[in-house]
């Protein structure tokens, strides 16, 4: 095999391993910690585009850090993501903690995450935003194998 094929393209089936840090060097995410590596196709949509635009061009083996940007990462916190909710449309034995984050339910069926903001009094503020939207996050990747076609 020539090292060639071994470059990250559109459509190449990617194993790696990669680190989720904040700016201030507190983990978000890592494959290490289950010892798993991550495995993907470019293109699959389990990157974002801006992520998956860091991985092409390298090769099998190299390791590499990316610092993104909060609007190249998770985006900025959208306003219009913020509900206020009120406390009877949560079962009355559930235990609210402010930084819980629970699913919700859309009205298509699936569902959303979201951080419960604050409690007062029957108000319940809920963040759907991203728990990573508004940081600076660095991306820590070692390509592992890549498979082309």
């Amino acid at each position: 095999m020539s090292e060639a094929s071994k470059v990250i393209r559109d459509n190449s089936e990617v194993i790696m391993h990669f680190d989720l840090k904040l700016s201030d060097g507190s983990a978000a995410d890592s494959t290490r910690v289950n010892k798993k590596p991550a495995k993907l196709v470019m293109g699959d949509g389990s990157l974002t585009p801006n992520f998956e635009a860091c991985l092409l061009g390298l090769t099998a083996g190299e390791k590499k850090s990316f610092e993104l940007a909060p609007e190249d990462a998770f985006g900025l916190p959208n306003p219009d993501n913020i509900h206020h909710m009120d406390r009877s449309r949560f079962s009355a034995d559930m235990a609210l903690e402010e930084g819980m984050i629970m699913a919700f339910s859309q009205p298509d069926g699936s569902e959303v995450p979201g951080i419960i903001r604050s409690i007062a009094g029957d108000s319940v503020t809920v963040d759907f935003n991203h728990p990573l939207a508004g940081q600076t996050v660095i991306f820590d990747v070692e390509i592992i194998d890549v498979i082309n076609a």
